[in-house]
């Protein structure tokens, strides 16, 4: 008789009649163990908690072929307190090393479910939907929850605001009959007519009530403002006020703060093109729009008048940002200056907020300004806040360090400068924070910026320039030079 042999299975299986003995035999050598009912591994070393984890779905898949990922599952794609939750035609328990595994008795796959891993199905988005409007309840509840499945549905809105929800409901009606699901459906279909604001239903999830009232907002960026916002309240910063200047004073350091701020976005000029543009009005023919966003920032920046402006309400902070974007923007009427945007943007692989939010995430970083004191705090936050929103077509990172330097002076300070030398550390810095949520990079940098702005005087245009030449201020940051203090 031929000797069945078990090379080439996975690391975990479970055993069939036609190996059961050579299961059995290398067992008894040894070379096998047990880890649950019919579950066998080669594996001697690991925990079996630790390779149960390892081969979830294809250890799934072999002991209930054809069973559904469903409920809270089919959102999730991983264990809920160690429970995973399946739909299959028996119903019932299985216990493993570190898992359980809830089989719920329903309907086979319907239209919208997709094969899987190991025979396994996946439950489509509509039938994902109504199975978590079912009843559950225990520690390991196979349901997310009407809050969470609230912000999905929001969430959805937020991002295919013309038909995403619309898709969810027409697939979920249809079906609706064979999971026999319908109350699940009306409840579903009472919560998308409520974020779209067709019909009045009870709201949970703070994102679905804000749709809901026409006030949405991005959950994550949200999260990073509060963030932030706590480190910056509960930080102590150094008081640099502004040095006694006259109006020429003002006029020199806000020169600098547009070149540079331009700078940052690919705007780049020589320093003696740029002080005629800017002071002599010189216009390079065949650069007409980038002079503009220079004078244009500068419009904004070498205003005293306009930096001393503060918001005392949030329609008002909106009518400033608004305001400052339309002039530092002039120059583009193609980007329509001034009006939040009307389609997505991004930078690299970074989505920044989406349309319908704009206003409502900006809210909620306006609402978390007004409990910062030092004007440097102030500064950082506002500044993040529309960097991250980025409410515009274009502009959106010089609108950003507009509003930044205009919470810095009206509160006494000086004003920040990103030197071009400098921009690889100041775009490092807000991408730590914006990708890991990490702001100790962010606020030394801005910290080192505010230092140097504050060693230079600037009653002397030519001789301000000198002295960050000297400093390295205008070096191309890719030629590794580092940007010096004044006074070292």
């Amino acid at each position: 008789m031929a000797i069945v042999t078990l090379e080439g299975l996975p690391e975990v299986f479970v055993s069939t009649t036609g190996i059961s003995h050579a299961v059995g035999r290398l067992r008894r050598e040894g070379t096998l163990r047990r880890i649950g009912p019919r579950i066998y591994t080669r594996n001697l070393t690991d925990t079996p908690e630790q390779i149960v984890q390892r081969n979830l779905w294809p250890l799934i898949g072999s002991l209930l072929p054809g069973a559904i990922i469903s409920h809270r599952t089919a959102f999730e794609l991983k264990p809920f307190n160690d429970t995973v939750f399946v739909t299959d035609s028996t119903g019932g328990k299985l216990v493993l090393p570190g898992l359980t595994i809830v089989r719920t008795k329903g309907a086979g796959p319907v239209d919208g479910d997709t094969k899987y891993i190991a025979g396994l199905y996946l439950a489509s988005r509509a039938r994902a939907f109504l199975e978590n409007l079912q009843p559950s309840r225990g520690a390991a509840r196979k349901t997310i929850g009407r809050p969470d499945l609230e912000g999905r549905l929001a969430r959805i809105a937020a991002q295919e605001p013309e038909a995403g929800l619309n898709r969810i409901r027409d697939a979920a009606r249809a079906i609706a009959g064979p999971l026999s699901a319908e109350r699940e459906f009306a409840a579903l279909d009472n919560i998308i007519g409520a974020l779209q604001r067709t019909r009045k239903a009870r709201l949970s999830a703070p994102q679905a009530i804000a749709l809901h009232e026409d006030r949405g907002f991005d959950t994550s960026r949200a999260t990073r403002f509060a963030e932030l916002h706590a480190v910056l309240r509960d930080r102590a910063f150094a008081d640099r006020p502004v040095r006694p200047v006259n109006d020429g004073a003002f006029q020199n350091a806000a020169f600098f703060d547009a070149y540079f701020s331009n700078y940052i976005e690919g705007t780049q000029f020589e320093v003696d093109e740029a002080i005629a543009i800017v002071f002599e009005h010189r216009i390079p023919e065949r650069r007409p729009a980038d002079a503009h966003d220079v004078t244009g920032t500068f419009g904004v920046v070498g205003s005293l008048d306009n930096m001393l402006r503060q918001a005392k309400t949030f329609d008002g902070f909106v009518d400033l940002l608004r305001d400052r974007h339309r002039t530092i923007l002039s120059g583009r009427p193609e980007m329509e200056p001034g009006a939040f945007k009307r389609a997505p943007n991004k930078v690299g692989t970074t989505v920044f907020v989406l349309p319908p939010l704009v206003a409502g995430t900006l809210q909620q970083g306006w609402d978390l300004l007004g409990s910062l004191e030092h004007p440097f705090a102030r500064a950082l936050f506002i500044m993040f806040v529309v960097a991250e929103v980025h409410p515009f077509n274009d502009g959106n990172g010089r609108i950003a360090r507009a509003m930044m330097n205009a919470e810095l002076i009206a509160g006494g300070q000086c004003r920040i400068m990103i030197p071009s030398v400098f921009r690889n550390e100041y775009i490092g810095g807000l991408r730590r924070l914006t990708n890991h949520g990490e702001p100790e990079a962010f606020l030394r940098v801005m910290d080192y910026a505010q230092t140097f702005v504050s060693q230079v005087d600037f009653t002397d245009l030519d001789a301000a320039r000198q002295l960050m030449t000297r400093c390295n201020a205008f070096e191309d940051p890719a030629d590794d030079r580092k940007l010096l203090l004044p006074n070292g």
